[in-house]
């Protein structure tokens, strides 16, 4: 069968991955399917990477692993109906911890909306079911509005928050002629950021020029402003805390890095006991902070590219909205030296963090220090919402440089590390990746060890199997209820791992765990290191 069929020479669905080509996009993610061929004829052709993913959930943190290293948004491609429905979990986690991702479906043909007529992979309304989760979805009506579509998802993704977006191409749409000319298909100039209200950013550097305790809270909003926010941190000589989505914004080794523990009582306290709290980039929501609120006693300042966020969870007494790293440009420009003024000691909340790190499940700490210092200084580590990294692995490491903990604290999905982890080593093979799971959320994905070996990764995964969904069973235990549907039936994940390709290892003391994440991340390939931890 011939590959040449003149009829898709030039569809709608090469003219949306050429433009996305134009944008830099060198990899998609997705399971090909039925309806969306169109979208996979013309990869290879534009030098783009196809990676089939096990499930459509996968594909998205895969693509949300790639956008991290990359900065550029992931894309994914479903199927119409369950292709689409399957990715839905990955778009929600994207909404909730605004990271851009694009996810491109085909749909009924024009006219046919609604039309309940059996159709295979018939769905009542995938846009609005898309529409509802991501930041916006747009069914087109030719291919001039799906690149179009593209081409505003950027304008997004470049001077807003963020967020994912869906694209939904109707099948007659998707292999019909595109008729869009290539000058359309060509990526356009990024819009200027938005540095702030010139006044705004005045009264913002008078404040901080004249306070004695001032501290910053960086989000993820601010992890492309690593220089500018520790430029300024130094200038402030102002202790830096950040959210686990703004982790390493600041070298967490720096000296005025707390590191991204809001979780923990004794830095939130340094940032409550402030004259000056600046706010880059962050909503400080309930799930980051593990509190309703901070409750600082001095004035509080807040940077965000989104004026929605400018007074969620915290009322700001000055509110500058613009793009984080121009802002605090211009903020530097303003601020006078401190000269002399010393560093603050933190040593204090260093070591009551530490203790209260450890107070959280001791167990589970001890094991996760043992994991944190076995993994190499530069590692990529993707975690899920598993005990062993939100109350250990996240709090524990030490990272140079932000997206280099991939994680996911307000939507808290399970089954996001391993896939999120193929994304991040197909972006940047250069580094080591580490995924730390626990048992139940990686069954929520172990079929994405078939992709990895696959793909031919160097990829370690560390499960601690504490036979289920420990957590769980505790709050059960806590409400008086029998544990019910909490202790699972574990498979031997060492031999489970060798038959998808991989190699499997049992750790069988806390003494060997360090040795054998070691090896694994040494050997290369792809390799599942299982640690069996008593709950």
């Amino acid at each position: 069968m011939t590959t040449n069929d003149s009829r898709y020479a030039d569809t709608a669905g090469r003219a949306v991955l050429q433009t996305l080509r134009a944008y830099g996009i060198t990899t998609v993610f997705g399971i090909p399917g039925t309806h969306n061929l169109e979208l996979y004829r013309p990869l290879s052709d534009l030098g783009i990477h196809a990676v089939t993913t096990r499930h459509e959930q996968g594909a998205g943190y895969a693509a949300d692993g790639w956008g991290q290293q990359t900065g550029l948004p992931g894309v994914v491609i479903t199927t119409s109906g369950p292709g689409l429905q399957n990715a839905m979990s990955a778009v929600g986690t994207a909404y909730c911890e605004s990271r851009p991702l694009i996810v491109l479906s085909p749909g009924a043909p024009l006219g046919q909306e609604f039309g309940d007529r059996g159709s295979l992979h018939e769905t009542k309304d995938a846009s609005g079911m898309a529409g509802a989760v991501a930041e916006w979805s747009r069914r087109v009506a030719s291919a001039a509005e799906a690149v179009q579509a593209v081409h505003d998802a950027f304008v997004l993704f470049r001077t807003a928050r963020p967020r994912p977006v869906h694209i939904e191409i109707p099948l007659d749409v998707l292999e019909g002629p595109a008729r869009v000319p290539s000058a359309a298909r060509e990526a356009r100039p990024t819009p200027p950021p938005a540095a702030g209200d010139p006044d705004a950013v005045a009264r913002a550097a008078a404040l901080l020029a004249t306070a004695a305790n001032p501290v910053v809270i960086a989000g993820g909003g601010a992890t492309r402003a690593t220089a500018e926010v520790t430029a300024l941190a130094e200038r402030l000589r102002a202790p830096v805390l950040t959210t686990l989505n703004g982790k390493g914004t600041v070298d967490e080794r720096h000296a005025l890095s707390l590191g991204a523990n809001l979780r923990l009582p004794a830095p939130r306290a340094v940032a409550e006991a402030s004259d000056v709290l600046l706010v880059l980039g962050s909503k400080l929501g309930e799930a980051e902070l593990w509190v309703p609120a901070l409750r600082p006693g001095g004035r509080v300042v807040r940077v965000d590219v989104s004026a929605d966020q400018l007074q969620k969870n915290l009322a700001a007494d000055l509110a500058v909205q613009g793009d984080v790293a121009a802002v605090v440009t211009a903020l530097l420009s303003a601020l006078p030296d401190r000269g002399a003024a010393a560093t603050p000691d933190l040593s204090t909340a260093r070591a009551e963090t530490a203790a209260q790190i450890v107070e959280a499940l001791p167990a589970t700490v001890e094991l996760g220090a043992r994991i944190v210092e076995a993994l190499p200084d530069d590692a990529i580590v993707a975690g899920d919402s598993s005990q062993i990294v939100y109350l250990a692995v996240a709090n524990q490491l030490r990272q140079a440089r932000p997206h280099s903990m991939l994680y996911m604290p307000t939507y808290a999905t399970l089954g996001y590390g391993l896939p999120a982890a193929i994304g991040a080593r197909l972006a940047d093979p250069t580094r080591p990746v580490v995924t730390v799971t626990g048992d139940g959320a990686l069954m929520f994905c172990v079929n994405e060890l078939a992709t990895a070996v696959e793909q031919r990764l160097d990829l370690t995964v560390v499960c601690v199997d504490n036979g289920g969904y420990a957590e769980i069973k505790q709050n059960e235990r806590d409400r008086g209820i029998p544990p019910v549907g909490v202790d699972l039936v574990q498979p031997d994940w060492a031999a489970l791992a060798t038959a998808f390709g991989a190699t499997g290892t049992r750790v069988e003391s806390g003494a060997d765990v360090g040795a054998a994440i070691r090896a694994a991340v040494e050997a290369g390939g792809v390799h599942l290191v299982h640690i069996r931890q008593e709950a």
